[in-house]
């Protein structure tokens, strides 16, 4: 933590409040209509634009914190894990992608937690954030699932899931890569 700045500052309230989201997503899910998963999506939306505000915040006013580091990208995993996870059931998603995605996550996590426990703090790669970007791009999509100014919410949404999912097996990798290299070093 940056001396003199409180672990819950802005940054960090606002990726808390990123994470309450999350119980709306569970009563959205539940009955999507078109009207619902249009609100539903624009939900989605706002607390994934708040990763990229909380982020400018903390980095322009010098607010980072070691709370922020590991709660930004847990918060982030848990919104677009828990709507992907909440999808399967009303057949909007794929569970293989959820399945492999989850693996992938709780892979990378742990390395970074094994990578802080020696002292060294791993941040998300900007491939994992182009994986996240995707994600939440084609999260929203399926979310919407109806046709929205004559284009097929549900299609556009699939074709950028594959795109994500390439992202994340990619920089799954680079991510076990880079610690193995770490690893061997020492």
């Amino acid at each position: 933590m940056i001396a003199g700045h409180k672990t819950l500052n802005l940054p960090n309230t606002i990726t808390l409040i990123r994470i309450g989201v999350v119980p709306f997503l569970f009563i959205l899910l539940a009955s999507p209509g078109e009207f619902w998963s249009f609100v539903l999506a624009a939900l989605f939306v706002a607390a994934s634009i708040t990763d990229f505000v909380d982020g400018y915040i903390a980095r322009k006013y010098q607010l980072i914190t070691t709370m922020g580091k590991f709660l930004d990208p847990i918060a982030d995993k848990l919104i677009v894990n828990t709507a992907m996870i909440l999808m399967i059931p009303i057949g909007r998603i794929p569970a293989w992608i959820v399945a492999i995605t989850i693996m992938r996550d709780l892979i990378v996590d742990g390395i970074r937690s094994i990578s802080s426990s020696d002292g060294l703090f791993i941040q998300a790669s900007r491939l994992g954030k182009q994986k996240t970007l995707a994600q939440i791009i084609a999260v929203t999509a399926l979310m919407i699932h109806y046709p929205i100014f004559g284009i097929d919410a549900h299609f556009v949404g699939m074709i950028i899931l594959y795109i994500a999912f390439f992202l994340t097996i990619y920089s799954g990798t680079d991510y076990c890569v880079k610690f193995y290299r770490r690893v061997s070093a020492k």
